[in-house]
């Protein structure tokens, strides 16, 4: 039984804090490079995605764990702050997690992610909320995502997995999604190779599949064919959670009715604002920024 939250989405995935740092160069094996005063801000695959759908407008609650410490409140601030119900985010004994973040000049990032209390969250904690559309990423268990997704499929919510890190989802997982999203490298990794034609997306399984393309934009397949969406061309200042906003904004039109071009049309123009300021959540734009 899920609680009656009123809710567009539903996001079952991580909140970490961010510990950012800005290098000329990402340091070589066993070098050691000088680096910017360290920022910590919120961020985490789940939180993001919940905040990104949050500031356009979304009713949305998060699904996920943080520890009882500083970072813990500095999440939950955040996801509060940003209209995103916290009512389904446990606190565990473990620590927030962590992302340790390098950006280089040209807005590219490297992250290491210290799960911590992302890791304690099991099936037992699935307990869906009525919604529209579940969302998911997965520096969760993949075990609870999959357990997510089987009753949200059960109880006609509408699955989106976000396959980032990469992981082997089962069959029947993947035959319930719709879509799946992932970025080129992760549709590459799929598919067993860089030249393989994305449309084999859909002999995995799911319903339909939306490839981002970083500064080019985003692929929707489905059984109607292959659409390219393009992005707005903007001079990126930071990457760090781009993917989140485009899968967060994505969902959050999902929920709303549009098809999925339409949706990815809105992701794309969210995603293109994200990498033009600094930091994940804090970079996220509102509906009236994206109207305006």
């Amino acid at each position: 039984m899920g609680v009656d939250l009123g809710l567009d989405l539903i996001v079952v995935g991580s909140a970490n804090a961010d510990l950012v740092v800005a290098v000329q160069r990402r340091p070589g094996p066993g070098e050691t490079v000088l680096g910017s005063d360290t920022s910590v801000l919120p961020g985490g695959k789940g939180a993001n995605t919940a905040v990104a759908a949050a500031k356009l407008g979304a009713r949305v609650a998060l699904l996920g764990a943080v520890g009882e410490d500083a970072n813990g409140e500095l999440l939950l601030d955040s996801l509060r702050a940003a209209g995103v119900d916290t009512s389904l985010v446990r606190r565990s004994q473990r620590p927030t997690g962590v992302a340790y973040i390098f950006v280089t000049p040209d807005g590219e990032n490297s992250i290491l992610v210290s799960p911590g209390a992302n890791s304690a969250l099991t099936e037992d904690d699935v307990d869906l909320a009525d919604a529209r559309v579940l969302v998911a990423s997965l520096e969760v268990p993949v075990s609870t995502v999959e357990h997510a997704v089987s009753v949200a499929a059960e109880r006609g919510i509408r699955p989106v997995v976000n396959i980032s890190p990469m992981a082997e989802l089962s069959a029947g997982t993947l035959a319930a999604l719709d879509p799946v999203v992932v970025n080129e490298h992760e549709a590459a990794q799929l598919l067993g190779g860089a030249d393989v034609d994305p449309r084999g997306l859909l002999d995995l399984g799911p319903r339909s599949a939306v490839v981002t393309l970083g500064a080019r934009g985003a692929l929707v397949i489905d059984a109607n064919g292959t659409q390219r969406v393009e992005s707005p061309q903007v001079e990126a200042v930071d990457t760090t959670g781009a993917g989140d906003a485009f899968t967060g904004a994505l969902a959050a039109r999902l929920a709303e009715g549009s098809d999925l071009v339409t949706a990815a049309q809105l992701a794309v123009k969210v995603a293109a604002i994200s990498v033009t300021r600094k930091g994940a959540q804090p970079s996220y734009p509102t509906a009236g920024e994206i109207a305006g």
